[in-house]
Order: structure tokens, then sequence, then C-alpha cells
């Protein structure tokens, strides 16, 4: 079984709705017995970091879902679920995330549109079992004004192109984050989802 994390806010629907159409067990839940007794984390975006943190701690999910993830159950972050796994965000420099991860999430400064929105292509920096079947350089759709530099590369799993060369992806253990929206990326959107419910 797949848990959906419900913190009130995020593509909780969306994600739901790519993993039926995969046929994958999963509950959109913010019950603990049920997050702690499922196979698979994952934790949909949307939203603003301090936001996201402080719903999180009003439902007292923060530190199960830390000790969940470095306990090795297998962990999808999507957008603001990526970036929550750092310790502070400078988009509220004064909330901390699950510090998880070590490094910063800056906002872009490059003179493009911000949020960027819509299609951009991701490269690889390693081979993962996360994007098997995936053509290296695909198209994933995001959404977002901010991005995550980790301290350590080999946490690194891939990166994007929008002004600056960020990172787009990271892969850690048990631990698979990405800044794109996989529930809004079409078939190759879907077989990443697949990937993480069956392969990780």
């Amino acid at each position: 079984m797949i848990a959906i994390i419900d913190y009130g806010g995020g593509n909780v629907g969306s994600v739901r709705n790519a993993l039926n159409s995969l046929g994958i067990s999963n509950i959109i839940t913010d019950n603990k017995k049920e997050i702690s007794s499922s196979d698979k984390i994952i934790l949909p975006g949307q939203g603003r970091f301090g936001d996201v943190m402080n719903k999180l701690r009003e439902k007292k999910l923060d530190k199960l879902l830390i000790t969940e993830i470095k306990n090795g159950k297998p962990y999808l972050g999507i957008c603001i679920g990526l970036q929550i796994l750092f310790k502070v965000g400078e988009e509220d420099s004064g909330i901390q995330g699950f510090g998880i991860l070590k490094g910063n999430v800056p906002k872009f400064k490059a003179k493009l549109k911000i949020p960027q929105i819509g299609w951009n292509k991701v490269a690889l920096t390693k081979k993962s079992i996360f994007f098997k079947d995936i053509a290296n350089n695909s198209q994933f759709y995001f959404v977002h004004s901010y991005y995550v530099e980790p301290v350590k590369e080999e946490t690194v799993l891939c990166k994007t192109d929008y002004g600056i060369n960020f990172v787009s992806g990271i892969e850690k253990d048990n631990i698979i984050a990405v800044q794109f929206h996989p529930e809004k990326s079409g078939r190759t959107g879907l077989q990443l989802l697949k990937n993480f419910c069956e392969l990780i």
C-alpha cells in the first residue's frame, strides 16, 4: 500500500488518480497508523515551505515522517516534498524543514519568468532504477520558484536548465525526490511513478 500524505494541500488527488490508472493500491491519509503500516510514502507538492511544514506539525506528522524515512521506508517527495527534506528554505527561513539532507533552498534569480511553469528537460547525472524505461532528457512538468542546492553532489539524480543548471531530483538510499510533477507529466511521469511503486 502506498500512503499519499494528506497535509491539507498539495496535488493528492492528481497523484491518486495517476496511481489508480496504474492499478497501484494507495490511500490518501493523515492517519499515523496507516502511514506507519504503509509500504511506501509519497508526499505531493504544492504550496509554501512554511505552510506545508506548519500543516504537518499541526497534524503531528512531521516527526513520524522523519522517523519513517530514517528507518528506511521508501519516500517519494514531489516539488515541496523535495524541498522540505532540507532544514531551511529561503521562502520561509524562520521555519525548519525535516533536516534530513544538508543544503539550501534558494529562489531563482535568473532573468526568466518566475515561477517556472511548464515543460522542461531533465538530464540524469547518474543511472537510477527510478528512471527505468525513461529516456535521458525527457520532458517533465514544473511549477516552482525555488530549487534545492544539496551539499553532497552524490545525492544529485538529475538537473534541469532554467537560467541556471539547477538540481531537479535527488536520490539517497530510500529517498527519491523531484522538483517536477510526475503526476502532471503524461506517460513519462506515469512510468516514473510506476518505477517508484514497483521497483524502488
